[in-house]
């Protein structure tokens, strides 16, 4: 496979130095990327640039991340509007595993030659002293050449009107000399030749190459990849929520699976080559297919299903689907009851939900005197509106419909708590008995 190829029919190639595709088509080459351990998890924005690790390996060559123990304690300022807080170590450790065992997930550590390798700069960074650093390395680099770079410019010409974000602290300018040292260790001692990221990582992945070859004269190359941005032009990863996260515990794979099922067409044709490994053949037929009848909305699905099963599992993705199929009137009790807590509240998050305690619903005589006079009058105002439209068979709970409002509870409360009520066909309600 050729591996610049690749990245250009998928739309995931932005640029290169000269001879990067000459040294790829050589050797195999030993490229690594860098990852922030500032939160515990990645989120799906990484996970565009982790699949420049994985089409990197799957064309022959050693995939290696970068885990900024290290640099992770100052933060990178590019793109960033005001210096970001600092994590203590112990965070960081711990971040660092997360991020391994999700790293696992799409590059294979086993694979012998071209095995994927993890390492933390903080184990070369953590006994250079100071002045050490300062005589070793920053004197190989002007402040002329630091200041050119795009991430600097635009910090130091904010104006003090920009609060928070004007002017940029001696810490965050040193980043890309700690950065494009990385690159001279992992040349010096690990033989890689290539560092990759993100479009709006080139100035800081060519301070390394620069280093490299003011330090050791050797030569070094930089590859960036397309930096992922929804059709708005703005960036990729987010949800009125927040980020997208790949653990599940952050981002639950009912929510993440959604994300992408709800994705525009446009974005959805560009971003399926760039999250699966889907065949250039095998993404064309579905596009098609999918142009023929866009409402079966059939590239979300496929992406979705693609990108829920590799994160996740198949048995996440098919709970996310079932999950999915409950808010449009599909499913049973047992669907239902297949759902843990955590799903159930996200399919249901944002319908009204009325918290009853125990010794109350125990109290509760009748199915009318639960949706009325115990819901406090949420679902339904009085017993005789509750009647008559159970009467009418507009009503369920837990996926059956109520034929007697006058019957005793008896329903099973599901994760032994909760009990889903429909009204009609769009009206959903969560009770929670505590």
């Amino acid at each position: 496979m050729d591996f610049i190829e690749e990245l250009k029919w998928r739309g995931m190639y932005f640029d290169a130095m000269p001879g990067t595709d000459e040294l790829l088509k050589s050797e195999m080459v030993t490229g690594y990327i860098g990852f922030d351990p500032t939160a515990e998890s990645l989120h799906i924005g990484n996970l565009a640039t982790i699949m420049l690790l994985v089409h990197l390996q799957r064309a022959g060559h050693k995939p290696m991340a970068l885990v900024g123990g290290a640099t992770g304690m100052i933060g990178d300022p590019s793109g960033k509007a005001a210096e970001r807080s600092f994590l203590n170590e112990e965070t960081l450790r711990a971040n660092q595993e997360g991020i391994r065992k999700q790293l696992e997930k799409f590059l294979d550590f086993e694979a012998g030659k071209n095995a994927a390798e993890m390492v933390n700069n903080y184990d070369w960074f953590k006994d250079f002293s100071f002045l050490g650093f300062l005589r070793d390395v920053g004197k190989h680099l002007t402040v002329n050449y630091m200041m050119a770079k795009d991430s600097v410019k635009k910090r130091i010409t904010a104006s003090e009107e920009d609060g928070p974000a004007s002017g940029l602290s001696y810490t965050e300018f040193t980043y890309q000399l700690l950065q494009g040292y990385d690159f001279f260790h992992l040349y010096k001692n690990k033989g890689v030749k290539l560092q990759m990221g993100a479009s709006d990582q080139w100035g800081n992945i060519t301070t390394g190459t620069e280093l490299i070859r003011r330090m050791d004269g050797g030569k070094a190359f930089a590859l960036t990849g397309n930096l992922v941005t929804k059709s708005d032009g703005t960036k990729f990863g987010k949800s009125e929520g927040g980020n997208i996260w790949l653990d599940p515990e952050m981002t639950s794979p009912y929510k993440f699976y959604q994300f992408w099922l709800n994705l525009s067409d446009e974005e959805a044709e560009k971003l399926i080559k760039v999250y699966t490994l889907l065949s250039k053949e095998e993404i064309e037929q579905i596009t098609a297919e999918h142009k023929e009848a866009p409402h079966l909305r059939i590239l979300q699905k496929a992406l979705a299903k693609d990108v829920t099963t590799r994160v996740h599992s198949s048995l996440d993705y098919q709970a996310a689907v079932d999950a999915s199929e409950v808010l449009f009137g599909k499913g049973d009790i047992n669907t239902l009851k297949s759902l843990n807590e955590a799903t159930l509240l996200s399919v249901f998050e944002g319908v009204p939900q009325i918290a009853i305690s125990r010794a109350d619903y125990e109290a509760t005589p009748t199915v009318s005197d639960l949706l009325a006079t115990a819901s406090n009058g949420i679902i339904f105002k009085s017993k005789g509106e509750a009647k008559r439209m159970i009467a009418d068979n507009g009503v369920s709970i837990n996926r059956e419909k109520v034929q007697n409002a006058e019957a005793a509870l008896n329903y099973e409360l599901l994760q032994n708590k909760y009990l889903v009520v429909q009204k009609g066909k769009k009206n959903y309600f969560l009770i929670s008995v505590n």
